[in-house]
């Protein structure tokens, strides 16, 4: 069977207009947020206050650039989601870094092949896809991250 993004796990594809929406109309009972507290300040921002207000559950990995996606940061994202109830949400500005973190996620906890993991999210058209070097973290994450839980 094909790799495919479990139906518990969701992303932003665009700003987030009012998170608690956001979360309502997607059932999160936890959300995986990517941004840190700069963002909040910016024009269309949001704070993770706001996340927490909007669902029972939370974490707060701060991977929004200039932070550059590393084997150190998808440890923090596989043990946060890995403490996550489900269904969660995964944002971050505007849907790359936490589609990216989504897919990087999903491949390694169900044994998926990267290259399957690439082509599921190329056919489902991931905001990461568009970006190289996110599309070698999810590769390398997945690779790395599967030989150190052997």
């Amino acid at each position: 069977m094909a790799f495919r993004l479990p139906d518990d796990l969701a992303f932003n594809t665009s700003k987030i207009a009012d998170p608690a929406a956001f979360a309502r109309e997607r059932g999160a009972a936890a959300w995986l947020y990517l941004n840190g507290e700069e963002f909040s300040a910016m024009e269309g921002g949001m704070s993770y206050a706001q996340v927490q207000a909007a669902v029972p559950s939370s974490s707060n990995v701060i991977t929004d650039p200039p932070r550059v996606l590393d084997l150190e940061l998808a440890r923090q994202h596989v043990a946060a989601l890995d403490d996550l109830p489900r269904p969660t949400v995964i944002t971050c500005r505007a849907g790359p870094r936490a589609s990216a973190v989504s897919y990087m996620y999903a491949g390694l906890r169900t044994g998926a092949e990267p290259a399957e993991v690439l082509a599921a999210a190329e056919a489902a058209g991931a905001p990461f896809c568009a970006f190289p070097d996110y599309k070698d973290w999810v590769v390398q994450s997945i690779t790395a991250l599967r030989a150190e839980q052997r």
